[in-house]
């Protein structure tokens, strides 16, 4: 008998109550995909199908959740809109304007830092319904924090801004406008600036119910005031002369990026530049500071180079002007001490002076690199040394300048009445003869021959008859017609052939023809300056920032569908006044208001484009580019001296205030009196 089977291991269980079971994961999802895989085609088209159709009943059952969700968020802002009218904040009504202040004109469209600190009110804003109230992203005040890709001094400068008060009834009234976000690139400009939408009539929105007209029965329309532009142009001014007073001033220009200055001359370039349009503003305050630097600050007695040209147009012109328009005798010391320092430039072999004066040593000298000077250099001096031999009673100065004008007269080497751009001070002989332009080196001579007529009273004949026979060389030569849009603009010829481009600086031509047709000259000079006055219009409303570039190439053939195009070279925007220039004489002559209406488009680009900040306007470098219009961060003297005071002539209603009929500007807007019949 055998006995039982022993067994060699001991089994052993140990059990916890507190213990959990593992599962293995991978191991499970394997055991699915085996049983998946051991299901028939059938079976697995079965369950496919199902999926499908609860997913399908799935999507057409969202619109009944949708209205349901928003029923209630409809409820939701109700309830809130009326907890706001039991506080007597009662929401418009569709289709209706509510009853406001009067608007005080100059207001809309201006960036709010031209407000005065004291005028921003400190109203709060009617707060979003809970149920439209988008939850913070970010801490901080919303002002600085980022949005996207926008750095985080991407700020609203002013969510309202009051911009004026009026006594109305004894009751002050306030007129408050909310501006946009001021966008500002990464090198300190601002380059986008999105104005408030502005109230729309009841006659184009829809018509809203008899309960809402009943309920809003004190909310009637009104008549909303137009903009006081002018008044935008003085609050422009102020931001500029800001920039200057606080980073450059007493030095010649403002470099309002860098916070810093420039220097030409050493000479105040920009507040002397600046004086004049101070006064056309009546900005007093500015004026009376401006003129205490120049009484105990401006000294000409200097060992400093100038240019001949500027320094007559600006510092002379610019110190001429401000005595006629004050009477204020220190302007007239002051322009005799530089008219008498920039006589050396005359001693010349041929009487053609040179381009640059020492006016402390008291010498004169050309060029390093020629011996030439441009012929508008030496032609466009004359309106303020004959001006300063009429008020000195000295004829040193008349002498000179008009001894330049009739050597140039007689001078062999024109086309048609066109002049070469250069000149030599030793042979007083046109030079690289062949090349004629109504652009830079040559524009201005052409603006001088009228006007010193002019200011002679129109007895001058030779300076007429050289610039009628000037304009009809241009009509004979450089003008043409775009393709296809037809724009009449002025080319360049060199060496027989034209070339389709157009400087900037050409667009004073329009300006001058219509002052000569209305002084008496033919009348298709008019009809020319209304063309080329709209094809220098273009070159502004054709580039995406709004602002023309310094050089535009134009198309005589319909190839790309386009009229102008712009070089990457020429692409700069140099705060340059001569259209606004133009747009000025235009209305003035025609009171056509679309001329004032292109005036305040540029003025809105300069504030999107080129208004700093800190103060002051910069010019910029790319006209088509409006995310990065690539500031240069330079304030020329001349858009305090021209631009703006242009702008602010163009919509000021007073047709008295710098009279044509009394005065003729210089090429730097500097207007000098028309001189008195002897007759």
């Amino acid at each position: 008998m055998y006995s039982p089977q022993r067994k060699d291991f001991v089994s052993l269980t140990l059990g916890d109550q507190h213990s959990r079971s593992y599962t293995n994961g991978k191991h499970r999802r394997q055991s699915c995909w085996r049983k998946w895989k051991q299901l028939s085609r059938l079976q697995h088209s079965l369950i496919l199908f199902l999926l499908a159709f609860l997913f399908i009943c799935g999507i057409l059952s969202y619109p009944s959740l949708t209205e349901q969700w928003r029923g209630l968020s409809d409820r939701s802002l109700k309830e809130d809109w009326v907890e706001l009218d039991n506080r007597g904040l009662r929401p418009i009504p569709p289709g209706l304007v509510p009853k406001l202040p009067p608007v005080v004109p100059g207001v809309q469209d201006v960036p709010p830092e031209v407000m005065p600190e004291t005028q921003r009110p400190s109203i709060p804003l009617l707060p979003k319904p809970p149920a439209m109230r988008k939850p913070p992203s970010k801490r901080g005040p919303p002002a600085l924090q980022k949005r996207g890709n926008v750095s985080d001094w991407q700020v609203k400068d002013g969510e309202e801004a009051m911009v004026k008060r009026e006594e109305d009834g004894g009751k002050e009234a306030k007129t408050v406008i909310r501006f946009g976000l001021i966008t500002i690139n990464w090198r300190g400009t601002m380059i986008e600036a999105e104005q408030g939408t502005e109230l729309q009539s009841t006659a184009h929105g829809k018509e809203g119910t008899v309960a809402d007209a009943e309920e809003a029965a004190d909310l009637k329309p009104v008549t909303v005031k137009a903009v006081d532009r002018a008044e935008a142009v003085r609050e422009a001014f102020r931001h500029a002369w800001k920039g200057y007073k606080a980073f450059a001033w007493g030095h010649d220009e403002l470099k309002p990026i860098s916070k810093t200055h420039g220097e030409w001359f050493g000479l105040g370039l920009t507040l002397i530049d600046a004086l004049d349009t101070m006064w056309i503003l009546g900005l007093k305050d500015e004026f009376a500071e401006a003129r205490k630097w120049v009484e105990t600050e401006l000294s000409f007695s200097k060992n400093v180079d100038v240019n001949l040209f500027e320094s007559t147009i600006r510092i002379l012109g610019g110190l001429l002007s401000t005595y006629h328009l004050t009477g204020d005798t220190l302007f007239l010391d002051k322009a005799k001490d530089i008219g008498f320092r920039l006589m050396p430039a005359f001693k010349t072999p041929s009487k053609i002076p040179y381009s640059d004066v020492n006016i402390g040593k008291g010498t004169a000298h050309p060029p390093r690199w020629t011996t030439d000077s441009t012929v508008a250099e030496v032609t466009s001096i004359q309106l303020e040394f004959r001006e300063l031999s009429r008020l000195t009673q000295d004829p040193q100065y008349q002498n000179a300048v008009e001894e330049v004008t009739k050597q140039v007269h007689r001078l062999e080497g024109k086309r048609d009445g066109l002049v070469p751009m250069f000149i030599n001070t030793n042979s007083g002989k046109f030079t690289r003869r062949g090349a004629f332009t109504l652009g830079a080196r040559a524009d201005s001579y052409y603006e001088y021959l009228l006007k010193q007529w002019l200011q002679g009273g129109k007895k001058e004949t030779e300076l007429l008859e050289d610039y009628l026979q000037a304009i009809e060389g241009v009509k004979k030569n450089l003008l043409r017609q775009t393709s296809p849009g037809k724009l009449t603009f002025v080319g360049e010829l060199s060496n027989g052939r034209l070339n389709p481009k157009m400087d900037h600086l050409v667009c004073f031509l329009p300006g001058t023809l219509a002052l000569g047709a209305h002084n008496g000259l033919p009348a298709d000079h008019m009809d020319l300056a209304v063309q080329l006055v709209e094809t220098c219009h273009q070159m502004y409303a054709q580039m995406e920032t709004g602002l023309s570039p310094e050089i535009a190439h134009f198309n005589l053939q319909s190839n790309n569908g386009r009229d102008i195009d712009v070089k990457p070279a020429d692409r700069h925007n140099l705060l340059r006044p001569e259209t606004v220039e133009s747009l000025f004489y235009m209305y003035r002559f025609t009171k056509d208001s679309k001329y004032r209406d292109w005036g305040w488009d540029i003025l809105q680009s300069f504030n999107k484009y080129t208004r700093v900040p800190s103060g002051g306007y910069t010019s910029i470098g790319n006209v088509r580019d409006t995310l990065n219009p690539a500031p240069r961060d330079k304030m020329e003297s001349f858009f305090l001296g021209e631009t703006l005071k242009y702008l602010f002539l163009l919509f000021s209603d007073d047709n008295e205030l710098i009279s044509l009929d009394k005065y003729v500007f210089n090429t730097e807007a500097h207007p000098l009196p028309i001189w008195p019949s002897t007759s």
